[in-house]
C-alpha cells in the first residue's frame, strides 16, 4: 500500500485559501495533462467548494482534457437545486468548455441502489483519480460517508455505496467509498468556518 502523506494548511481568510487552491489545481491539472493527456477530478458539494468552482471559471487551461466525476450525490430529481451536480454546473461547468461526455454525473435520480450500480460501472475503468476534492461536515462526515454508517474503508469494499439512512435529508444518497476516494494522486479536504473546528479535532484524536 502506498504511504499516505498528510499536510495541513491553515489560512486566515477564505480568499487566501481559494487563491491557493486555484493555483494548486492549475499545477496538478497541467501536470496530469502533460503526463497522461487528461485530468480526472472528483468534485465535492458544499459552500466552500462552490466558491472555488466560481473561481475556476477563470482558469487558463485546456478544458478539452478535463474529466469530471462526483464524490457523492443526493437522491433527488435531475436539475434539483440541492444536487451537487446542479451546483457545480451553475457555478462552473456550464461556463467552460469541458465536453459534456466528459462530465460523469451520478444518476441519483434512479435511487440509491440502482444509481450506485450505474456509477460503479461508470468509474470501473478509472484506475486512479488525479485529484479528489472533499468537504467536511460539522459532524465529521465527508462526501456522504457519515459517522456510524458503512464508509467502505476496506480494499474489497464496493467503489460506490448506496446510502439509505443518512442523518441529514434526503436520507437516500450515493457516495464513493472511502477506499475508492483514497485511490487518488491527491486528496484535498476543504473546510472553512469555526463550525468545522470540532470535526477537525475529532479527526486529530482519531
Amino acid at each position: 500500500m502506498t504511504q499516505q502523506i498528510v499536510h495541513r494548511h491553515v489560512f486566515e481568510q477564505q480568499d487566501a485559501l481559494l487563491n491557493e487552491l486555484f493555483q494548486q489545481i492549475a499545477k496538478v491539472a497541467d501536470e496530469a495533462i502533460r503526463q497522461h493527456g487528461k485530468f480526472r477530478i472528483v468534485l465535492a458539494g458544499g459552500i466552500t467548494p462552490e466558491a472555488l468552482y466560481k473561481k475556476l471559471v477563470h482558469l487558463d487551461t485546456d478544458w478539452n482534457h478535463w474529466f469530471i466525476y462526483f464524490g457523492d450525490e443526493r437522491c433527488l430529481p435531475v436539475d434539483d437545486p440541492d444536487r451537487n451536480d446542479t451546483m457545480a454546473r451553475v457555478a462552473w461547468l456550464n461556463q467552460v468548455g469541458i465536453p459534456p461526455e466528459q462530465i460523469f454525473q451520478i444518476p441519483a435520480e434512479l435511487g440509491a441502489e440502482q444509481g450506485a450500480i450505474h456509477y460503479r460501472q461508470t468509474i470501473a475503468t478509472v484506475v486512479t483519480f488525479h485529484l479528489v476534492l472533499l468537504g467536511i461536515g460539522e459532524d465529521g462526515h465527508t462526501a456522504s460517508l457519515f459517522p456510524g454508517n458503512e464508509i467502505g474503508i476496506t480494499t474489497d469494499s464496493p467503489d460506490v455505496l448506496a446510502v439509505m439512512n443518512a442523518p441529514k435529508p434526503p436520507p437516500e444518497r450515493i457516495s464513493l467509498s472511502a477506499s475508492r476516494l483514497s485511490r487518488s494522486e491527491h486528496v484535498w479536504f476543504l473546510a472553512t468556518g469555526v463550525g468545522k473546528s470540532k470535526a477537525l479535532k475529532m479527526w486529530d484524536s482519531g
